[in-house]
């Protein structure tokens, strides 16, 4: 039988729970953020049990170089545009972008500790947002996908993004940053369970 990080041990005089994903931390822990950052608003959506993993460290740098390239290439496109047109108007919207992105860069590694997740018994709990929060259960039987992409800049780094596709659109979960060992891990437990979980086993 597996326990679950953050799981009190079954009493042996009783029933035998059903199993969840094992975890193995030195994986899914390694090269990540330590805690969760919580907004702090009172009203903010509580933590709870268990033993919350996070991103990748690397992934802020990916997200800080990307918006730094986007930024660049704004800023670069409206000095062309003026060299040869003569014409300021196109600073009014690369002026906008560069704030909305500046905003970005100043915010992201703190939006990157929001991020959170939670191998539970019966489902996974994903939660993310300082203002804007989102927690999400995702039951492992109810999974149909669960798929793994990264670009260029992230293979680069080690890090990984995992999807996991369920019946219902809405309650699919996106989960950014994982290091790719980490990613592989988590794709092959979390398929083995919910096959599990369907079949009635």
């Amino acid at each position: 039988m597996t326990t679950l990080p953050g799981t009190p041990p079954p009493d042996p005089s009783g029933p035998e729970p059903a199993d969840g994903p094992s975890s193995d931390e030195g994986v899914l822990g390694a090269r990540t953020y330590d805690r969760v950052r919580e907004p702090r608003s009172p009203g903010r959506l509580p933590l709870g049990d268990g033993r919350w993993y996070q991103l990748s460290r690397a992934y802020v740098r990916v997200q800080l170089i990307t918006q730094g390239v986007v930024l660049l290439l704004v800023l670069a496109a409206a000095a062309v545009a003026h060299l040869l047109t003569g014409f300021f108007w196109q600073w009014i919207p690369a002026g906008v972008i560069a704030l909305v992105t500046a905003f970005g860069l100043l915010i992201t590694p703190r939006q990157a500790r929001s991020f959170g997740y939670q191998l539970r018994r019966d489902d996974l709990v994903f939660r993310r947002g300082i203002l804007w929060q989102r927690v999400v259960a995702v039951p492992y039987g109810r999974m149909q996908l669960v798929d793994i992409t990264h670009g260029p800049l992230d293979r680069g780094f080690g890090i990984a993004q995992l999807k996991l596709v369920t019946a219902a659109a809405a309650s699919g979960v996106t989960i950014p940053g994982l290091t790719q060992e980490a990613a592989e891990h988590l794709r092959d437990t979390l398929v083995a369970v919910a096959e599990t979980r369907r079949t009635g086993l």
